[in-house]
């Protein structure tokens, strides 16, 4: 039969885990895309560095399978929309984080507007009300497919189909949500113990 496949990490930790100004950028990014937990960020950072190591792998090879791994790698990327068609590996190399999280399920949800906020379209994804070729999806880091985008569309089956439903993201939801001013919170102020 054979042994249980074992269970490998899909990220690495930082190497120091108390550095001020990365955590305070994860953070940023954590708000900005929804994201509840670090180890979900991290599964994105590795999947950008495994492009890129790959990329700089294949570049120094000159076989026909470093070839075809080349171009499987570029129709990949072509997929997600990451890369232009015309552009070659060296765009790879300049992919950002930002390119690959806007390709998330969550992200596009959201700017398609069949959320009102980030989270409530992480909330919509787990609760199984989004549908992607007619197929339910219930992974918020899943990975669009350009081809894929235009199917992204709530259940019949969901109560948030409805359009009159309370919870649908509306024009004037969105106009009003432009309109309000953006309010800072003031940072805390420490005191030092004696």
């Amino acid at each position: 039969m054979g042994d249980i496949k074992k269970i490998r990490k899909k990220y690495s930790k930082p190497s120091h885990p108390w550095r001020a100004t990365r955590i305070e950028e994860e953070n940023k990014i954590c708000k900005e895309y929804g994201i509840p937990q670090k180890t979900e960020l991290w599964k994105a950072i590795a999947k950008l560095q495994s492009f890129k190591n790959q990329t700089k792998k294949l570049a120094a090879l000159v076989t026909k399978q470093a070839e075809k791994e080349k171009q499987n790698l570029l129709t990949k990327l072509q997929s997600y929309n990451l890369i232009k068609p015309e552009e070659g590996t060296d765009a790879i190399l300049g992919i950002t984080l930002a390119h690959l999280l806007d390709r998330r399920l969550q992200t596009i949800v959201y700017k398609k507007h069949l959320a009102r906020t980030i989270k409530q379209a992480r909330q919509l994804i787990t609760q199984r009300h989004i549908l992607i070729n007619d197929k339910i999806v219930t992974s918020p880091s899943y990975l669009v497919k350009v081809s894929e985008e235009a199917q992204i569309a709530i259940s019949p089956k969901s109560p948030l189909y409805a359009q009159d439903h309370p919870e649908r993201s509306t024009e004037e939801y969105r106009k009003q949500k432009a309109e309000k001013p953006v309010k800072e919170k003031p940072k805390p102020q420490y005191q030092r113990r004696r």
